[in-house]
C-alpha cells in the first residue's frame, strides 16, 4: 500500500511563490510515475506536472509550463512542486498522484493513478 501525504499549501498573493511536498511511503519510489492535479472549485480535476518513472522526464499543462517546476528525489522518496508567478486561476486544491504502471498515454488522466494523497489548498489573491 502506498501512503502520500502533501504539504506546503497556503494563501499566497499573485506573482508569489509557493513549494509543494508530497512524501511517499512506498520502496521501490523510482519505478513510480508522480504526478500534480488540482482541482478549483466548480471545476474538474486537472493534470499540472508528472515526473515520469526511472527516467524523471517532466512533462506539464500549458497552464503552469514555464512557471511551474516538477522534481522527484528518489532518495528521499519525495516529490516537489515548486509554483512561481502564481495567478489567481491556479487557486485549488492539489493533490499528490503516484502509478507504477501507467501508460504515458494515459499520463495526464487522473483514473490512470491508482494512488492519491489527501490534498492541500492553494489560494492565490489577486
Amino acid at each position: 500500500q502506498v501512503q502520500l501525504v502533501e504539504s506546503g499549501g497556503g494563501l499566497v498573493q499573485a506573482g508569489g511563490s509557493l513549494r509543494l511536498s508530497c512524501a511517499a511511503s512506498v520502496s521501490n519510489f523510482r519505478s513510480y510515475t508522480m504526478a500534480w492535479f488540482r482541482q478549483a472549485p466548480g471545476e474538474e480535476r486537472e493534470f499540472v506536472a508528472a515526473a515520469w518513472r526511472n527516467t524523471g522526464y517532466t512533462y506539464y499543462s500549458d497552464s503552469v509550463k514555464g512557471r511551474f517546476t516538477i522534481s522527484k528525489d528518489n532518495a528521499q522518496n519525495m516529490v516537489y512542486l515548486q509554483m512561481s508567478s502564481l495567478k489567481p486561476e491556479d487557486t485549488g486544491v492539489y493533490w499528490c498522484a503516484a502509478s507504477s504502471t501507467i501508460f504515458l498515454s494515459n499520463l495526464r488522466n487522473s483514473r490512470g493513478y491508482n494512488y492519491w494523497g489527501q490534498g492541500t489548498q492553494v489560494t492565490v489573491s489577486s
